[in-house]
């Protein structure tokens, strides 16, 4: 990469950096955010994007993942391949290692949905759940080592608190027995590892034993009695067993870090990489950025960009595109007008995308590859160099003109200034058809009319004007196009305070041609405000009619679908009534028929009778087909969920509405209920109950349950805070909590209770053992809290 880093600390890219490393969270992912430098090959480009891409779409799916600080373990692994035995500390950083490479691999596979190109990362992590135990059970913290870590360790301990235990019950008959009159004090302390008595100077012959010690005065001396020293000496001595057996047991966990050094190395560079990953995430989020399109064609196009280092409620976004129908821009305005921000805009942003950055733009918003970010801007003027303003500048231009290739992005601050302005307006012209030449893509801010008029007589070459409200005599900063701008030095002295006759007379000085020129540039600019304005109303008004339009056809299309609906509904109802009329009339001839034949017979009335029965019943057992009113019906598996009572909303099955019930029934009796106006009694067959949700179908059911547990997923972190809740208040969050873990897919948690009495503590441990939806629980371990966390693993 040909980007230099003075160019892109002038671009400020170096705060860019230290955004990033503040966000990240691993010493190893703030060394690369610090370390980041644009690349210029495409495919490399891409993959950056994509990578910060994926990490904000995992951190929207399902949160930030939990890298607790890992530490960088290089030096660690070192060490153990050479044999040294590792101290508690680093054995704890390597067990911190395994256990965030469990974590992340865990989160990467829970309620996995879609792919990303970090998934190849994530798999990459190899976990040692033996190990990393193994460590966690064996080390309590730096000082500390386990009475767990081996039954060796754990025998010496027993023996050291039972010798602990006779020498003070040996004691305690010096310090309340017939011996206390020479004790200066009824206590027993420690001298040189040594259990003692503090005896009185004047008495020191009346106690047998070693003097280890003397007080400042001289009035005490510090005595182990002989009775204790046989008792003294097996405690030394029990004492230099625990530590050989420390010294064995850190190095067997040595010996086995050293097994599977390498595992932990590539481990730490995945979670670094992962990290640094979601740290640009982070970082995206914060800005409120989005990835740029990686544009193949020489041309850069900002929508609403937005300077990443101004105050998110001040800065005003511009749009500019550079590239395309025109290879340079010439940006004139007012001092202060937001010049030199939209050429450190354009180098920028540029230079944050090469880097995989998102930029703080809209979407769409396009960046080519450059080989070579060239910039002059400010002032470096030198008095050790005894270089002027014009000379420092013409030193940086000289080495841009050197270095410039068609794939630079070359940017100038007040090209030309510092000297003679007709001769530095012709040598700003020649330095820009210079850099146009060589096929690069440049922007330069001015004051000179003629470069207004180059930009305004040459093919490629395109004005932009830095908006000045003429009203109320100040900039807008925003970005006009196609436009160039008045530098306003009248108006803006005159808002300043300098005396009015004064800027009369000035206007006066000014030559009829540049007067002319002011004057027509200010009348654009005013017509430009004003259709500006029309525009903006233009817009407003089409997007308020697009929006009406498109919900009236929305409307519309409702409508003619359940037009359609109803239409087929009554066509085949129609064919129904149709077909059945048709069966029920040939029913019917076929039964006169019958009758004709028998009018002769003397069983004429008789046979009448049974006909008319059978038609009878015909009909009615074909009623449902050419009745027009469609009766509804109650589904035969349903019963109500609990007896009615007054006030129940229902729906009347047969009619299809909603009614009130208005008293309470009892046993059989029909229910009296109102549907609208109408008051009637209806049986409870004929009813259903409205469900307490407000009968939300179950296609919504299953849609908010969806979006519910997404917004869990994303949302979700693996500790939560209790401090300063009561024991009930506590479980309460931490029973809601345990669930959304189940939901996100989360199997270890940590419950932050604070140190303090223990009485959190202990409430929440009452709570976790009898919750079944615990595995296990344990203290946390250096590293993750000590003692004011509760890490839970959840089944």
């Amino acid at each position: 990469m040909k980007i230099t880093e003075k160019n892109l600390c002038i671009l400020e890219f170096d705060k860019i950096r230290n955004m990033l490393a503040s966000v990240c969270t691993t010493e190893g992912a703030a060394a690369l955010a610090l370390a980041l430098f644009p690349d210029d090959r495409e495919d490399i480009i891409r993959a950056r994007q994509t990578r910060t891409t994926d990490a904000k779409k995992l951190s929207d799916a399902k949160g930030m993942p939990s890298f607790s600080s890992v530490k960088d373990i290089g030096d660690v692994c070192a060490r153990a391949l050479k044999g040294a035995i590792l101290s508690p500390r680093e054995l704890m950083d390597a067990a911190a290692v395994l256990r965030v490479s469990r974590a992340l691999l865990d989160y990467s596979r829970a309620n996995r949905t879609f792919t990303t190109v970090l998934d190849e990362v994530f798999e990459r992590l190899l976990p040692n759940r033996f190990l990393e135990d193994k460590i966690t059970r064996s080390i309590l913290s730096e000082e500390m080592i386990a009475d767990e870590a081996s039954p060796a360790l754990a025998d010496i301990r027993r023996k050291i608190r039972a010798a602990n235990s006779n020498i003070k019950q040996t004691l305690a008959k010096y310090t309340s027995g017939s011996y206390a009159k020479y004790l200066q004090e009824n206590i027993v302390t420690i001298r040189n590892g040594r259990y003692v008595v503090p005896v009185k100077a004047e008495c020191r012959n009346d106690i047998k034993g070693l003097i280890h010690d003397t007080s400042s005065s001289g009035a005490t001396i510090f005595v182990e009695p002989m009775a204790v020293v046989d008792a003294n000496n097996e405690l030394r001595m029990l004492e230099s067993k625990e530590q050989h057996e420390i010294e064995r047991i850190l190095g067997e966990l040595s010996a086995e870090v050293a097994g599977v050094a390498p595992t932990l190395s590539l481990n730490y560079r995945n979670i670094t990489e992962l990290a640094f990953a979601f740290a640009c995430a982070e970082l995206s989020y914060r800005m409120d950025a989005c990835e740029p399109i990686i544009s193949e064609e020489r041309v850069c196009e900002l929508k609403n960009a937005r300077h990443p280092l101004i105050d998110k409620k001040s800065v005003v976004p511009i749009t500019v595109t550079l590239g395309g129908e025109y290879d340079t821009l010439i940006i004139t305005g007012p001092n202060t007008g937001g010049k030199t921000v939209t050429l450190k805009t354009l180098g920028l942003f540029a230079a944050m995308a090469q880097s995989g950055l998102h930029i703080p733009a809209d979407d769409g918003s396009r960046v080519c590859v450059f080989e070579k970010i060239l910039v002059s801007l400010g002032d470096e003027q030198s008095i050790e160099q005894s270089l002027s303003t014009f000379s420092s500048q013409m030193v940086a231009i000289v080495s841009i003109v050197k270095e410039r290739t068609d794939r630079s992005l070359v940017l100038f601050d007040e090209l030309g200034a510092g000297t003679d302005p007709v001769e530095g307006a012709a040598l700003a012209v020649a330095v820009i058809e210079d850099i146009r030449g060589a096929g690069a893509l440049c922007a330069a801010t001015t004051h000179y009319a003629e470069l207004k008029t180059y930009a305004l007589d040459t093919e490629g070459v395109c004005n932009a004007s830095c908006e000045f409200d003429v009203e109320t005599l100040r900039p807008t900063y925003r970005l006009m196009i196609g436009m160039p701008g008045k530098s306003n030095a009248f108006a803006i002295s005159e808002r300043l305070g300098l005396p009015a006759e004064i800027v009369r007379r000035a206007n006066i000085l000014v030559n009829t041609e540049n007067k002319q020129m002011e004057r027509i540039l200010g009348e654009l600019e005013e017509a430009r405000f004003r259709a500006d304005k029309e525009l903006e109303e233009a817009k407003r008004m089409r997007e308020e009619y697009e929006r009406f339009k498109a919900e009236s056809e929305k409307t519309l299309r409702d409508r003619l679908a359940a037009s359609e609906k109803e239409i087929e509904k009554a066509r085949a109802k129609a064919q129904s009534m149709v077909e059945s009329a048709r069966a029920s009339s040939e029913f019917i001839m076929e039964q006169m028929d019958k009758l004709k034949k028998a009018k002769d017979s003397e069983r004429l009335s008789e046979e009448l009778a049974a006909a008319r029965r059978e038609v009878r019943e015909h009909l009615r057992n074909n009623s449902q087909n050419f009745d027009p009113v469609e009766v509804k019906k109650r589904s035969e598996n349903y019963v109500l969920p609990r007896a009615l009572r007054k006030g129940d909303e229902v729906i009347i099955v047969s009619l299809g509405k909603k009614a009130v019930v208005l008293e309470t029934p009892k046993g059989n009796e029909k229910v009296s209920v109102q549907a609208g106006i109408i008051k009637t009694k209806i049986d409870k067959s004929d009813l259903q109950l409205i469900d307490e949700d407000g009968g939300i179908s179950v296609e919504e059911k299953k849609k908010r349950a969806d979006g519910y547990r997404m917004s869990i997923c994303r949302d979700f972190r693996d500790e939560i805070d209790l401090r300063g809740m009561t024991g009930d208040e506590a479980w309460s969050k931490v029973d809601k909590y345990f669930d959304e873990a189940s939901i996100a897919g989360f199997h270890t948690v940590r419950l932050i209770h604070g140190k303090g009495t223990g009485a959190l503590r202990n409430a929440l441990w009452a709570y976790l053992k009898t919750d079944r939806r615990v595995s296990r629980f344990r203290i946390g371990q250096f590293g993750e809290g000590d003692g004011g966390v509760t890490v839970v693993e959840l089944k």
